[in-house]
């Protein structure tokens, strides 16, 4: 069968997580460019992608925003905006440098590790930082030293970590990372470094842990998992890893076109959540499509609501 028909075979129902999509980091970065938009006119400069999310980035093209990576693409006078996974040092002062109008739409949680990783390096700390090699985020907030911080993506990088000396050795994490396989990185350091020093809070955010506890929470009741998020998108990436880890097949989509009728085929339960740069327009959307291909009933589960808000900087405010 090429297509799910509705029918005898088709009567299932869609779990949809709570929370899910949109977290306050990301509402923020998005106001920080629509409102620059609206006060200062397009184009509007962006430094890599705002958030990591298909639908979001090409919204915010129509509207008069231009991304780039090279600040060198930056015309003279520009307003410039950095993205919500926050910048290097480096390229903080070539901004400031070229006379940009800047606004940093860095998540002020990933803005609390770069305070920290500064704070603790004029007292001699040496850092090891748990995350994905490449990432914005990763080369951002090891961008804020120019060294002493020491990239450890596994269990098996923190055995060959060497980090210039021990007696002053802090931990510090991506902030979009699976709970779990951080927490077992953390010990991996803890076991080889015993002095180490680690967050006060850990800085795996609010956001993506209340997403991964959903996900987990919703596994056992589902039989196949969906989940909305672009490709790029480091805490989406987790969603679906933890929903296989606990033998839920999961699927990423980053519109509800790319949904395959036979993942669905002989489905009971199906569950739909949403990585945190997804908003809810695609969600919405993917519930469409699941209904077009014979779901009879959508329940939204009972999870944690969150409150959390970020202001807009100065400059920007209503």
């Amino acid at each position: 069968m090429s297509l799910l028909h509705k029918g005898a075979d088709a009567n299932y129902e869609v779990l949809l997580a709570e929370p899910r999509g949109f977290c306050a980091g990301v509402d923020r970065a998005i106001e920080i460019v629509e409102q620059a938009l609206r006060k200062f006119g397009a184009p509007i400069y962006v430094r890599h992608e705002i958030v990591h999310n298909t639908y979001v980035v090409n919204d915010l093209k129509a509207k008069g925003a231009i991304f780039i990576e090279d600040l060198a693409d930056v015309p003279p006078g520009s307003t410039l905006v950095f993205s919500a996974h926050g910048v290097s040092k480096a390229v903080q002062l070539e901004a400031h440098d070229r006379g940009f109008h800047i606004f940093d739409a860095t998540c002020p949680l990933v803005s609390k590790v770069h305070v920290e990783v500064a704070k603790l390096a004029k007292e001699g700390y040496e850092f090891i930082m748990i995350g994905h090699k490449g990432h914005p985020e990763v080369e951002g907030t090891m961008g804020q030293l120019d060294h002493g911080i020491h990239l450890v993506e596994d269990v098996a990088d923190v055995a060959r970590v060497a980090p210039a000396q021990t007696e002053r050795l802090a931990v510090v994490t991506q902030t979009t990372l699976s709970v779990d396989d951080a927490a077992q990185i953390m010990a991996a350091v803890c076991q080889r470094f015993p002095q180490v020093r680690q967050p006060k809070q850990q800085d795996i955010c609010y956001a993506t842990q209340n997403r991964q506890d959903a996900v987990k929470l919703m596994s056992p009741q589902v039989e196949v998992m969906i989940v909305v998020g672009s490709p790029t998108s480091s805490n989406s990436n987790r969603l679906a890893e933890l929903s296989r880890k606990l033998g839920v097949p999961s699927y990423m989509v980053d519109s509800a076109a790319e949904l395959q009728p036979q993942w669905l085929q002989g489905k009971q339960r199906v569950g739909l959540t949403a990585g945190a740069s997804a908003p809810e327009v695609l969600v919405r959307a993917v519930i469409e499509r699941i209904k077009a291909l014979g779901a009879v009933s959508v329940r939204k589960m009972d999870g944690i609501e969150e409150t959390v808000k970020f202001p807009l900087p100065k400059g920007l405010r209503i």
